[in-house]
């Protein structure tokens, strides 16, 4: 078992837990992560965390145009074609489906990667710093490593109270 401990800072806003990051990050100090009821994008760049999520929808909707395309093609001037009022058989008729079709391939595939990505999947066991987080609060983790003396610590606790917190906890991982 993993005796590693963190800090946890619990904010109220999240202007507040910017402006704390910030505050930690100009003091050296390596916030691990920021948790919240919804998402904090600012937050995010402050701490460099970055994802490929975006490029992997590109890449979803992509093919799912270039399948759907393809589909419909073969199915309207291939396989099956069929004139209407003397229409030709290669048409952009169906450039409205393809659209949606486009879409709903992004979506589905891209939940599907994240949720694989994430490691995330029925009877998964929830670790949460603190459960608030899924109502109101904000929470600022920080690792307590080995080499963090009492001081750094009481530093640490120091600048999260001036920084806003409402409370500054101690947790094992």
């Amino acid at each position: 078992m993993n005796n590693q401990s963190q800090i946890l800072g619990v904010f109220d806003d999240p202007d507040v837990v910017t402006a704390a990051v910030k505050e930690l990050l100009q003091n050296n100090v390596s916030v691990k992560d920021v948790f919240s009821p919804f998402p904090l994008e600012h937050v995010w760049e402050m701490l460099k965390m970055k994802t490929r999520i975006p490029y992997a929808t590109f890449i979803y909707g992509a093919l799912g145009t270039a399948g759907t395309f393809a589909f419909l093609y073969w199915t309207s001037v291939i396989d099956y074609p069929l004139t209407f009022g003397g229409k030709p058989h290669n048409s952009l008729s169906f450039a409205v489906l393809m659209f949606v079709l486009t879409i709903l391939s992004g979506v589905i595939f891209t939940l599907a990667t994240y949720l694989v990505r994430e490691k995330m999947w029925p009877g998964k066991k929830v670790s949460m710093p603190d459960t608030r987080t899924m109502d109101d609060k904000f929470v600022i983790v920080i690792d307590r490593d080995k080499n963090m003396d009492d001081d750094a610590v009481r530093k640490i606790d120091a600048l999260l109270k001036k920084s806003g917190a409402v409370e500054v906890n101690m947790s094992n991982v």
